[in-house]
């Protein structure tokens, strides 16, 4: 089957006359007009007749694959001699045409079939972009793709545990986190459906949403939310810098017209989110082409490395499909930490890879966030390196899931994949590590060793915490789980950590002169100054999460110490105010600070739900 994609703003077509071979139709199909449409241009062959179920299977995959990328609103399938000289029977012809729509139908797409043997008049308008035309032959032939799954050979899967293996259908898991990880990775666990509970909760905290009037996968921030995301940024920031990576900027498009970007970026297939223009560019997916092309334009020797460079990407993209799109979990448009390790040989890379492993499992506990761990290498690289795994998985002090892959399908020989458990029982890939061994080479990095020659370095990817929207994503999902605590974010990310009640207009002056002596002490402090009475004051600073709540009346002003709700624990503590500052230092030391970006009085900020 010869085929031509057009992706059209719209199409009309009107029958015009019958030929001997046209199919019979209703009289509301002899014109239609359909907009934003992918358009199907399709000549059924005398090949075809063999296998026409196989044609039909590699239709609906190329075309359901080409809207993924352009996607269109529509697909307008349109039987068109002349694109083959060798035209299959008619009949034949007709059946493919029905069985694929029919097909495209069960998959969710809002088709519409063309009919066959007429001669039409029709007009299109063909968007332009570099996907907007696209010519194919379908055969009968099973896919690459497809014939990769058909060889593929299965993942032998284990858990490591004190330097011993277990089978993980007959272990005993201590972790029902694991337990719920090792299920869903095997296939055995908790669905995909189902709208995880921080959705709800995200909006209801004004942290962000959907921004409807953009593509899907694409949020809006508030700035309760945006002072999150930033205070997350900071905190991976001066991490990375304290373990010696050199922060730098990047640019967000990508030629694929460049071998390199082209090879690398094939590694995630249709998952690429290009953009319309005359050339064929590529949004990042991550901080990968920028880094490597730094590196690759700087003059190194062996002295210069581990060399390492960070950047945060604002934002990363990839195209991930409309049904899989949810709230901070899979997006399309991300904020990827991404650190970058030039290493001279293998032991050094295993040096380094550990550092890197003991830095994502304390973002772990600064954030409160259980992380369990899946270690993924190849059967060549467990086998040379089987010692140094254990060694790794006993770092991480806890038993973890192994897979271990018959032969290696990706840049990488080795990785480890730290992941939250959402409350519906599936991960949140968070922080991860990787072993590059291919893309020194595919991007001419080179390095000088002691004898003088030019090496390829091994490159180690790694975020310490995952996308920014998916450590927010864990740090919500945590506290929709049952667990007796108050729901809670950990003080130093709470937009608000200290809320002041004048329980009457007379005690609002020595609120805000408190304000400012805890303001000082660089802690977020805000004062309700409503008209609400102080219980319904307590209940909205309860809803907002905030994890010290003061209440000022005549006692407090009289002898300036108060009763603090302390929401961690529940409890009520007397304290005065440098007791209060102290406390609140205490427990969010060493992490990052930002100020407050809303008015401090409560009754003056903007309702953005």
């Amino acid at each position: 089957m010869s085929v031509l994609l057009i992706h059209s703003d719209y199409i009309k077509y009107q029958v015009k006359n019958k030929t001997p071979v046209a199919e019979e139709i209703e009289e509301a199909q002899k014109d239609g007009a359909f907009d934003e449409a992918l358009v199907v241009f399709s000549s059924i062959e005398k090949e075809d007749e063999a296998n026409p179920n196989a044609v039909v299977k590699n239709l609906v995959a190329e075309v359901k694959k080409t809207n993924e990328e352009v996607n269109a609103e529509k697909i307008v399938l349109y039987p068109y001699a002349h694109l083959s000289s060798s035209l299959g029977a008619p009949k034949v012809a007709v059946q493919i045409l029905k069985d694929a729509e029919e097909a495209l139908k069960e998959e969710g797409y809002d088709v519409f079939r063309v009919p066959f043997g007429w001669y039409k008049a029709f007009e299109i308008s063909c968007k332009g972009h570099p996907l907007s035309e696209l010519s194919r032959t379908i055969t009968a032939e099973a896919s690459e793709e497809e014939e990769e799954k058909e060889e593929k050979k299965p993942s032998t899967w284990l858990i490591f545990k004190d330097g011993e293996t277990f089978d993980p259908k007959e272990y005993n898991y201590e972790s029902e986190d694991l337990e719920k990880l090792v299920a869903y990775e095997l296939g055995e666990g908790a669905s995909d459906e189902g709208e995880p509970p921080h959705v709800k909760i995200m909006r209801e905290k004004e942290l962000c949403d959907y921004e409807l009037a953009s593509d899907i996968g694409n949020l809006k921030w508030y700035p309760k939310g945006r002072l999150v995301r930033d205070l997350l940024a900071d905190y991976v920031y001066n991490f990375v810098v304290d373990l010696g990576a050199m922060p730098i900027e990047t640019p967000i498009f990508y030629d694929l017209a460049n071998d390199a970007i082209r090879e690398h970026a094939a590694k995630f297939g249709e998952r690429q989110y290009k953009t319309a223009t005359k050339k064929d560019i590529m949004l990042r997916f991550a901080c990968c082409f920028g880094a490597f092309r730094v590196l690759g334009g700087s003059f190194l020797t062996w002295k210069n490395l581990p060399a390492k460079v960070y950047e945060l990407s604002t934002y990363s993209f990839r195209f991930e499909k409309r049904g899989e799109v949810v709230g901070l979990k899979r997006l399309r448009a991300f904020t990827m930490p991404d650190m970058h390790s030039f290493c001279a040989d293998m032991p050094q890379a295993l040096e380094e890879f550990d550092a890197q492993v003991d830095m994502c499992v304390q973002t772990g506990v600064d954030l409160d966030v259980n992380y369990e761990a899946i270690f993924r290498a190849t059967k060549d690289f467990y086998e040379e390196h089987k010692d140094w795994m254990e060694a790794t998985a006993k770092r991480i002090g806890k038993p973890l899931l192994l897979e271990i892959l018959p032969e290696r399908k990706h840049y990488w020989s080795c990785k480890i994949d730290f992941a939250a458990i959402d409350y519906l029982g599936r991960p949140i890939e968070n922080p991860t590590v990787q072993i590059d061994v291919e893309s020194g080479r595919r991007f001419g990095i080179e390095y000088v060793d002691e004898d003088e020659n030019p090496q390829n370095p091994i490159i180690l990817h790694c975020s310490p915490t995952g996308s920014v929207e998916r450590v927010i994503c864990s740090l919500l999902e945590n506290t929709a789980k049952e667990d007796g605590k108050a729901p809670m974010l950990p003080v130093w990310l709470s937009p608000s950590q200290v809320r002041i009640l004048p329980i009457g207009e007379k005690h609002l002056d020595y609120s805000n002169e408190l304000a400012d002596k805890i303001a000082a002490a660089n802690i977020r402090v805000d004062v309700d100054n409503s008209d609400d009475r102080v219980g319904k004051k307590i209940r909205n600073a309860s809803k907002e999460w905030v994890p010290y709540i003061v209440v000022i009346g005549d006692n407090e002003v009289e002898s300036d110490s108060y009763s603090v709700t302390v929401r961690k624990t529940g409890e009520k503590v007397d304290m005065t105010a440098d007791e209060l500052i102290n406390a609140i230092k205490e427990e969010t030391e060493g992490m990052p600070f930002r100020r407050l970006p809303l008015p401090r009085t409560t009754a003056d900020r903007i309702n953005f739900k």
